[in-house]
């Protein structure tokens, strides 16, 4: 069963970790209340996605933006701010 979630915020991209492209979802560990992998989906600057968001192992998840997403936004250089809009997360 989905659970509504209803949270937007505003990240840089970020390229130097486990992802080619990814976003660091503040506060997640308390917004989710686990540090294990999440499925959710939302809007990112208003285009849809579904991703599983990863743990970092120090805190915040991480959001991988796939390429194709980058492409729908314009915009996938390090350091861009995306404003992403989590709607549900899945089960």
């Amino acid at each position: 069963m989905p659970q509504d979630l209803d949270h937007t915020f505003t990240a840089p991209i970020e390229k130097d970790g486990s992802f080619p492209t990814y976003l660091t979802v503040p506060d997640s560990a308390d917004l989710l209340g686990t540090r294990k992998a999440v499925k959710v989906t939302g809007t990112m600057d208003g285009h849809e996605f579904a991703a599983t968001l990863m743990p970092s192992g120090q805190g915040p998840h991480w959001l991988p933006v796939r390429a194709a997403l980058c492409k729908a936004i314009g915009k996938s250089a390090a350091g861009e701010q995306v404003t992403v809009h989590l709607a549900q997360r899945l089960t």
